[in-house]
């Protein structure tokens, strides 16, 4: 399970609504006593500001654990309600928005291509928001009210 851990906190690193942490439960007694950690590995995940947390009970490959975290935990910028999203992704949707479908799609296949290469988080992050926006862009058919 660790080697899918670690990839897990390398593809979500440059996240801004997902930490992928580690505690080693024999040094961090009290840190584990108080989340009633009692079997190794035990994952625990946190949401919408619990500070409790609770069990992680889904499959232990990568593809399980990438689909959780995803659909559970990720917090995207939403299009339809761009209150969520930062000045700069704002602006990507005013300009991308008055884009034709055809530029949407090519700067969405080029992104997707530029997310398989090695790069530093911060700029993965940004490509990685860029897409997100282009996603709900091609979905919207490009119709969207700021």
């Amino acid at each position: 399970m660790k080697p899918a851990w670690d990839q897990l906190g390398d593809k979500f690193a440059a996240s801004s609504s997902v930490l992928i942490a580690d505690v080693d439960c024999t040094v961090e007694k009290d840190l584990c006593a108080n989340f009633e950690v009692k079997g190794y590995p035990t994952i625990k995940y946190f949401k919408d500001g619990d500070m409790s947390g609770e069990d992680y009970k889904g499959g232990r490959d990568f593809d399980s654990l990438e689909k959780f975290v995803k659909e559970t935990l990720e917090v995207l910028c939403d299009i339809a309600d761009p209150s969520g999203c930062d000045e700069k992704e704002q602006k990507y949707i005013t300009a991308w928005t008055a884009k034709s479908a055809e530029d949407v799609e090519k700067q969405a296949v080029r992104l997707t291509g530029m997310l398989g290469k090695s790069m530093k988080a911060e700029l993965k992050a940004w490509v990685s928001k860029r897409l997100n926006i282009l996603k709900q862009i091609q979905a919207s058919g490009g119709k969207t009210e700021l």
